[in-house]
C-alpha cells in the first residue's frame, strides 16, 4: 500500500513549495502527520503498509534503524548534495554560504548514520554567483527529477548500484539557526555576500546591527573598493545601496529591513533610520 508520511509548517514558517499532502489527497493517497518516527505506533503504521521501498524526500525527521528495516527493497533517500560532501543538514545553504560553484542530488540508501549509506545515483548543477537558496532548490529539483527517472525503473528491476561512499573524502553540516546569519564586517566582503546570498528568503536572512537594533540584509553585492576605513563604517550612501567597508574590499547593501519593519531599497532605508557616511554597523 502507498502512503505519505509527511509534517505540518512550522507557525511563521515561509512557506514557497506545493503541498505534497494536498496532492496525494487528491489522489486519494492516505496521508499521516507523525510527531516524530520513533513511536512504536509510527512503526506499526509503516509496517501495515508493507512497504517494498521507502523514500525520504527533505524529510525533518530521521527515520530509525528498525523503521528502515520494513522496506523489503531498500530504504532510500534524496539529498541535495554531491555525498559524501555536504552530509548532514541544511546542505543548500551551507553550499552557498561556503561560496560553492557546484552542488548537486545524490540519492542513496538510508542506513542508521546520517546520508552514509550506498549512493545510488547523482546529478550535478552549477552554483551561479549570485545563485539564491531558491532558485537553487529549483535546478536541484529538475536535477532530482532527472535521478529518479533514471534509478527507479533500475531499483525495480534489482540493477540499481549501491557504491559505497568514502566518508573520509566527504564532509558534515549540522543544521543552521537564525543567530548563524550574524555578519562579521572584518570578513572579506566576498565572504560576506555569501552569506546574504546563503540565508536570504525564503530563511532567515544575514544580519548586522545599527544603534542596538538587528537590521536585516536581503541582498547586496561585494565590490573591490580600497579604503582605510574600520569594517563596518558606511562609506557612501546613494540609490545604488549603502557602501560598508568590510575587512577586505565593500559590501554594497541593496536591501535592508529592521526587525519589525518593512523591507525597502538600501537608500530608502538608510534614509529612514539616519544611517550616513561615516555610521558604524555592527
Amino acid at each position: 500500500m502507498t502512503a505519505v508520511f509527511t509534517h505540518h509548517d512550522a507557525p511563521g514558517e515561509e512557506v514557497w513549495w506545493d503541498s505534497l499532502a494536498a496532492r496525494a489527497g487528491s489522489r486519494g493517497i492516505p496521508v499521516h502527520y507523525p510527531a516524530g518516527m520513533e513511536d512504536p505506533a509510527v512503526r506499526a503504521l509503516v509496517a501495515s503498509c508493507e512497504p517494498d521501498f521507502i523514500f525520504s524526500f527533505y524529510f525533518r525527521f530521521m527515520l530509525p534503524p528498525e523503521l528502515l528495516a520494513l522496506a523489503a527493497r531498500g530504504a532510500l533517500n534524496l539529498h541535495g548534495s554531491l555525498l559524501p560532501r555536504y552530509r548532514g543538514r541544511a546542505p543548500v545553504n551551507w553550499a552557498l554560504v561556503n561560496g560553492e560553484t557546484e552542488t548537486g542530488v545524490s540519492l542513496h540508501y538510508m542506513a542508521a548514520r546520517p546520508d552514509a549509506g550506498d549512493l545510488v545515483d547523482q546529478e550535478a548543477v552549477a552554483i551561479d554567483f549570485e545563485e539564491t537558496p531558491r532558485s537553487l532548490f529549483a535546478k536541484l529539483e529538475k536535477a532530482a527529477v532527472v535521478v529518479l527517472d533514471r534509478s527507479l525503473p533500475r531499483l525495480l528491476a534489482g540493477t540499481a548500484p549501491r557504491v559505497p561512499l568514502d566518508l573520509g573524502k566527504g564532509s558534515c553540516f549540522g543544521g543552521r539557526r537564525p543567530e548563524d546569519g550574524q555578519m562579521d564586517w572584518s570578513w572579506p566582503a566576498r565572504r560576506t555576500f555569501f552569506l546574504v546570498r546563503g540565508v536570504t528568503h525564503p530563511y532567515p536572512g544575514a544580519f548586522t546591527f545599527w544603534q542596538g537594533r538587528k537590521v536585516l540584509v536581503w541582498w547586496g553585492k561585494p565590490v573591490a573598493q580600497e579604503h582605510r576605513a574600520p569594517p563596518g563604517t558606511v562609506l557612501s550612501v546613494s540609490p545604488d545601496g549603502c557602501l560598508v567597508a568590510a575587512g577586505e574590499g565593500a559590501f554594497l547593501a541593496t536591501r535592508c529591513q529592521a526587525e519589525g519593519g518593512p523591507e525597502l531599497d538600501a537608500h530608502a532605508f538608510c534614509r529612514l533610520y539616519g544611517i550616513f557616511p561615516g555610521s558604524r554597523l555592527g
